[in-house]
């Protein structure tokens, strides 16, 4: 499958109807961004039941900003919606699998539980 450029418009839908989805936020004049591309590319082809995308930090500064991005380039991904992984730093392939497996190995009604117990907290005190 190959790597889907989202824009903000494009980006809840994406996100919550999707089993799987990585982002990568990115520009086109930083060296890792360009560097990590690649190995971004091959893994999307390796990995066909996760949904690759980019977002253009430059393009899209609102959804940047509303990301949290603060550094590029910065990988983020979702399962079932929820934001579970996000890290800025180009990875190497190895790393990337390795995020991967973990995100599609999640026990997402634990983790769904987590939450409710952080929300929970949150809202007590």
């Amino acid at each position: 499958m190959a790597v889907i450029d989202i824009t903000e418009q494009q980006f809840a839908d994406t996100i919550e109807t999707n089993d799987v989805v990585l982002v990568d936020f990115w520009a086109s004049w930083c060296g890792p961004c360009r560097q990590f591309a690649p190995t971004y590319a091959a893994a999307a082809e390796k990995h066909t039941d996760v949904v690759f995308t980019k977002v253009d930090t430059e393009a899209e500064q609102r959804l940047s900003a509303a990301a949290g991005i603060s550094s590029i380039p910065t990988l983020m991904a979702f399962r079932d919606g929820i934001p579970v992984f996000s890290q800025p730093g180009a990875l190497p392939a190895a790393g990337l699998e390795k995020v991967i497996s973990a995100v599609k190995d999640l026990d997402m009604d634990d983790v769904r539980a987590r939450m409710a117990e952080q929300q929970a907290a949150a809202t007590a005190s």
